[in-house]
């Protein structure tokens, strides 16, 4: 059975090279929302909707162009994949807040599930694990008085699946002896600002004004997206050296 080579490491420039153009699209888009819809938007248009998701579906043809099949060695890019298309539908069911937030909620949680999911749990770090427990606990806590009937276990599920998802995308970063630490970096700035953009979002929804809300929430919520999809760039020889790295293992142990 034939099987995959690891890709050798890419040095930056030739990196910036390859990927800069194919990132064009979504900085493009993100500048026409800003342009159109850069203050408190108070529209639930379907243009306005189709504005909002078009940086997301620029980042979906970016995770496409650096491939995709069905192979184990492509599972991280799939995953993170399909999680802007449940991003992209948690934007759209969003622009009609007062009828559908709960639902886009709930893609946005499957989202954060399926990002959890591509990061992994190979290597635990339980004291990652930890921090992030205690410090979604806190921000829970602030929001809970502005919770109320279904809103207080849909919150609940969501921090504890976007805690997870910033738990495992701390815990994938290797600053030592690893060549795709700056993948693992844009990951983990991604959940990184992931959280800072939904936190903004509900305390201006739940507690008090925020503002520029919306510009906050926005921009963040963004950055997120593109430092997550930036991580599928060598994903396929980072996941084929850790199966070879797992098998050597086992060979070990049977040998030893």
């Amino acid at each position: 059975m034939a099987t995959t080579k690891p890709l050798p490491p890419l040095k930056p420039s030739a990196v910036l090279k390859s990927v800069g153009p194919k990132l064009v699209p979504f900085f493009k888009t993100v500048t026409i929302f800003f342009v159109l819809y850069g203050n408190e938007p108070h529209l639930d248009s379907v243009f306005y909707c189709i504005v909002k998701i078009l940086p997301i579906i620029s980042l979906m043809i970016f995770v496409l162009l650096h491939g995709m099949n069905f192979s184990e060695a492509y599972v991280y890019s799939r995953r993170i994949l399909i999680g802007l298309i449940f991003s992209a539908l948690g934007d759209a069911l969003l622009v009609w807040k007062s009828s559908y937030f709960i639902h886009g909620v709930v893609m946005f949680a499957l989202a954060q599930f399926l990002y959890a999911t591509a990061f992994g749990f190979y290597d635990l770090k339980i004291k990652h694990g930890i921090f992030c427990t205690v410090l979604f606990s806190i921000m829970f806590l602030f929001l809970l008085p502005g919770l109320n009937g279904t809103m207080l276990p849909i919150g609940i599920v969501y921090c504890i699946l976007i805690g997870c998802m910033l738990w495992r995308a701390i815990a994938r970063v290797q600053l030592f002896n690893d060549l795709w630490t700056w993948t693992k970096l844009c990951s983990c700035g991604g959940a990184i600002f992931f959280v800072i953009s939904d936190y903004i979002l509900c305390i201006d929804k739940f507690r008090i004004p925020v503002p520029y809300a919306h510009q906050l929430i926005m921009a963040t919520y963004y950055i997120a997206q593109l430092g997550i999809a930036l991580s599928v760039i060598d994903s396929q020889a980072e996941i084929v050296i850790e199966q070879s790295l797992k098998e050597t293992e086992k060979f070990d142990k049977k040998t030893q």
